[in-house]
Formats: structure tokens, sequence, C-alpha cells
């Protein structure tokens, strides 16, 4: 469904049973390999929506030893254009709201959510059909949707600092030691350093919860240790890479990544929505404009669609109305119920 990850009630099974985590470091990569796999689909790939045997193959291996892969070139530029347009508008709207803000750790990144409503839903972006079809080839047919947002590097106001994140794994609980939950990042405008691409530590996927420290429900859970940074960087030193607009990149919840400062002028935003395995109990729910629901019905029908999408239906009125002004970094609880 569209692109909203809603103000879904959350349930949190913090100290519940769940599957136990890996000990072992992360694997070491092969020699050489220090940059995101890129997936290059035919035209007649983009066209159908579905990529062939070997380039589906090619994503599901780097997710796999990578914990990401990115696949360049499936989303039109002029969808990104017009939903970026209004997201812009709408990050300097909650830039000003200052430490009252939606921010992950500083004020340089914000957490927001796109409109959720049929006039910005575009399934090229929101139910791209090759993002789906590498999903599901990872987490098993129709992933749960249940979560939509964006994270929004933002220009430095005057007089203010740049700032980065911490290196941190969104997976700040104790958490499968298999792919459970994948993060569909789309950006709207090309990423680079220049403009806050996101930090990566490729290959991280594979640790678990020892590596971290702040508990769940804090505004800077999931830190990795700086112990477990040092011996990393030794092995596979982290990335700031550019993605070009009209990208996906599909990266496992697991991985340690940091929000980077955007010293240039422009807002640079990244739509993240997360695919949930159909077997993970995961109770959150997004929240829609009543309009959205013959859209969703239809690519579903047209079998577009490929994913099970928990809402809580409102007036496109009321959607509008609040969808900037709900939770935000770790008040959303990406654990199972036990």
């Amino acid at each position: 469904m569209l692109a909203v990850r809603l103000h879904a009630p959350r349930l949190t099974s913090r100290g519940l049973a769940t599957i136990a985590s890996a000990t072992k470091p992360p694997p070491s990569p092969s020699p050489g390999l220090h940059w995101p796999a890129v997936v290059r689909p035919s035209v007649n790939e983009v066209k159908h929506g579905r990529l062939d045997e070997r380039n589906l193959e090619k994503a599901v291996r780097h997710i796999h030893q990578d914990g990401l892969v990115v696949i360049e070139d499936v989303v039109p530029h002029t969808d990104a254009d017009l939903l970026n347009a209004k997201m812009v508008q709408d990050a300097r709207v909650l830039q000003r709201m200052g430490e009252k803000g939606p921010f992950n750790y500083n004020q340089g990144n914000l957490q927001q959510d796109p409109p959720p409503v049929a006039e910005f839903f575009f399934p090229s972006i929101f139910t791209n059909t090759i993002a789906t079809q590498v999903t599901s080839a990872v987490l098993g047919p129709r992933p749960k949707w249940t979560f939509c947002s964006a994270n929004s590097a933002m220009p430095p106001l005057p007089g203010a600092s740049p700032q980065r994140q911490p290196v941190h794994s969104d997976a700040d609980f104790a958490h499968p030691t298999h792919p459970f939950a994948l993060v569909v990042n789309v950006p709207l405008v090309t990423m680079t350093p220049e403009n806050g691409s996101t930090e990566l530590w490729l290959g991280t996927h594979n640790t678990d919860i020892s590596y971290q420290e702040g508990a769940h429900g804090e505004r800077a859970s999931g830190r990795i240790k700086e112990k477990h940074l040092r011996d990393r960087k030794a092995v596979r030193p982290p990335i700031q890479p550019t993605v070009k607009k009209g990208s996906v990149v599909l990266r496992d919840l697991r991985l340690w990544h940091a929000g980077m400062p955007n010293p240039s002028d422009q807002v640079r935003i990244m739509l993240a929505m997360i695919h949930f395995a159909p077997w993970y109990r995961n109770p959150m729910r997004l929240q829609l404009g009543e309009d959205l629901k013959p859209v969703l019905e239809e690519l579903d029908r047209q079998g577009q669609l490929g994913l099970d999408i928990p809402v809580d239906w409102v007036s496109s009125e009321e959607a509008i109305k609040t969808y900037l002004n709900r939770g935000f970094g770790n008040s959303y609880d990406f654990d199972q119920a036990p």
C-alpha cells in the first residue's frame, strides 16, 4: 500500500522469548569488495517489472553476503520529483520544530512520513514490483509491509554545525540470525557524500545485540560499541556511496549504518519502507487515507502488489491532518510478538 508507515499501534515484546541471535563476528568479504553491489535491469525487465533469473540471483546473493544491494533505474524520475517537491516542503516545516521535531540522534537527520493519500502515492515508489520480487525471494511470498517513512538529511540552519549519527543497527533487540526484515530505501534525489548519503558497514548484518549499547526505547539505542567498530574497520571499512536517483536500495534491517551530515543547501530525502517476512510476528500497521484503498485493491487484483499490508483506514482529510505528527525513531518497535 501506499507510502506511509503508520502511527500504528505498537506492541513491545521486550524481554519475551525471541529467536536467539548469533555471537559470531561478521564474515570477511572477498578481497576488494568494498562498494555496494549494483543490479542494472534491462529495458525489458523494467518494462515488465521483474528481474530475470540472473539479476534476481545477484540481488539475493548480495543481500545475504553484504546485507545490501542497489537496483538502478527502476523508479521514474518524474514520480520521484513530484513526491520530492511535496516532502521537501514538509521537511522544512519539521526542521523549524527544532528540539520538538522528529529527529533521530541529531536534528540534521529527520524522520518524516510521506503523505498517505492517493495524490502522492506512486506504485513505482511505494510498491515497486522489482523491489517486492527481491524481498519475496529472500523473506518468502507476500512480505508484510507495516512501516513507511523517510530519512531526511537536512542542510544545517544558520549557526548550526553539521552532525553525524552514531553507527547503529535498527534491530536493537534480540532478533533472528537469518533475514527477517528488509528495508526498501528509495532516494528521491541522487545521494552523494556531498548531500549526506548514508554511511554503510557492509557485511555486518550477521551480528547480534551484544555488539550494541543503549536500551531499546532510548532515543539513541542500537549504537555499535567502539571496540567492534575498530575491529570491523580493520576488516572492511565503512563506505559512503553515491546512489543514483531512480534506484531502489534493499538493506537488511540488521546492517550497521549511520546518517551523515548534509553540508549542501538542498534537502536529501530517502524513503524507507520495511518488508517483514510473512512468518515474522510484528504487530505494526500502516495508517492510510481511504482514497488509497481502491488503488491498492486494484494493484492486488492485477497481480502488481505482492504484499500483505495491515492497514488502519482513516478519512483522507484526517490522514493529511495528522501524518506529520506521528511517532518516530525508537517509538516504533520492530520486534515480534512471542
